[in-house]
């Protein structure tokens, strides 16, 4: 099986299952683990490497409009380099200070391959969650799109400095908090745009149509993208940006919600009855997959 048919196995057993973190009398939790072949490109520093991978369950808190508390992280190597875990611990702190939550520590192990397992923990009593979605409703993204796409080929050309500073993103929790009460169904963008768009289709039983002149993407795309179609493939299919996408039935006030606190958002499309489309044509259901 690969990584989503597990998943779909598992969430035939597991009813807590199927949004980016589980809620239980309205405790939050959500776990990721992330290996260096897979997610850490060379040049990536441990202080992003702490960073990111806070970040990501972070970003699931903030998916389900949770405030976050707190996060513990298991981190593994061959051997440990006294500079290498500060340097991840200030990473792992620092992501957390943004979103007003507490790193807290964690575990450590030796392994064959620097791998990091981290665990946030938050609040929310009336979580957000992904099958709410009603045709009518619009769809939209916070922030700015293929800004991972960016940082990999920043990487790949030896730009290690680029690569770590577009790889340390802000969780935004305080958007998914703001979309409490506005947002009708929301996941983060951690699989990519595309992926999303047909996770949520299949858990609200409807459809998307986007336009792709309306997608917000990261100036540092334009300067890597050799063609608009490869512009819109880091934008849609790359994946790891840790963006909202969300849907409203009423996008001014939930714009103006998220914009109040802190970060744009942007209407991409509309929720229809059925199939997800770009420009009227499929949009297919590829993006970043766990390997």
């Amino acid at each position: 099986m690969d990584e989503r048919d597990a998943l779909a196995t598992l969430a035939a057993t597991l009813p807590a299952a199927g949004d980016d973190a589980a809620v239980i009398d309205g405790l939050a939790i959500t776990t990721d683990m992330l290996h260096e072949r897979a997610d850490f490109p060379d040049g990536t520093t441990r202080e992003t490497a702490g960073w990111r991978a806070v970040g990501a369950s972070l970003s699931d808190l903030a998916a389900m409009g949770a405030d976050a508390t707190c996060a513990v992280a298991v981190y593994a190597a061959p051997e440990f380099d006294e500079k290498e875990l500060a340097a991840f611990v200030r990473g792992a702190s620092e992501v957390c200070e943004l979103v007003d939550a507490e790193y807290v520590g964690g575990d450590l192990d030796q392994h064959t391959e620097f791998t990091t397992a981290t665990t946030a923990v938050g609040r929310v009593e009336e979580p957000l969650r992904r099958d709410g979605a009603e045709p009518g409703d619009a769809i939209c993204v916070t922030g700015e799109l293929g800004r991972t796409a960016a940082a990999l080929r920043r990487f790949a050309a030896g730009d290690a400095e680029s690569g770590n500073d577009l790889f340390r993103f802000t969780p935004r929790v305080a958007a998914g908090r703001a979309l409490r009460g506005h947002a009708s169904a929301a996941m983060d963008s951690s699989d990519g745009l595309a992926r999303s768009l047909h996770q949520m289709a299949d858990a609200s039983d409807c459809g998307f149509a986007i336009e792709w002149d309306r997608l917000p993407v990261h100036s540092a795309v334009d300067a890597v993208a050799e063609s608009e179609a490869d512009r819109r493939e880091c934008a849609a299919h790359v994946g790891e940006d840790f963006e909202l996408v969300f849907t409203t039935p009423d996008p001014d006030a939930a714009l103006a919600a998220v914009e109040e606190a802190g970060t744009a958002a942007t209407v991409i499309g509309e929720v229809t009855e059925e199939g997800v489309v770009a420009d009227g044509k499929p949009l297919p259901d590829r993006g970043y997959t766990h390997g």
